[in-house]
């Protein structure tokens, strides 16, 4: 049976139009394309493993996924990672390793123009 009602998550919302106004701001391509992944429905959005990002990055990039970290995999290197959610193991698995978890608020007011920030997922 459909639903005829989505939960609308306030969080999602707020950083939705936060990312629209960085995007405008500063015109940065990447925070806007973020918006429209976030704005999709959750069923539609982006679940990324931790064994993918250690296979696609180096030591010391900055990535953001547009959906939810797993914990499924290790990680060999360190990273700045900001992601919409994170699994508590993944999250586990990210400080283990040293790397930085922010919030996607975080990294646009660490870098308003989203130069080096590699979208993953």
């Amino acid at each position: 049976m459909p639903r005829t009602v989505e939960f609308e998550d306030p969080n999602r919302i707020k950083l939705v139009k936060e990312l629209k106004q960085a995007a405008k701001k500063e015109d940065a391509g990447i925070w806007k394309r973020l918006a429209g992944e976030l704005d999709r429905g959750r069923q539609n959005r982006r679940n990324v493993n931790i064994w993918r990002i250690n296979k696609h990055t180096t030591d010391g990039e900055t990535i953001v996924v547009p959906g939810k970290i797993l914990g499924s995999g290790n990680l060999s290197h360190k990273l700045n990672i900001a992601a919409f959610k994170f699994t508590e193991g993944a999250r586990h698995k990210i400080e283990k390793s040293g790397s930085k978890i922010l919030s996607m608020s975080e990294l646009i007011k660490k870098n308003p123009h989203g130069s080096n920030v590699r979208i993953i997922g």
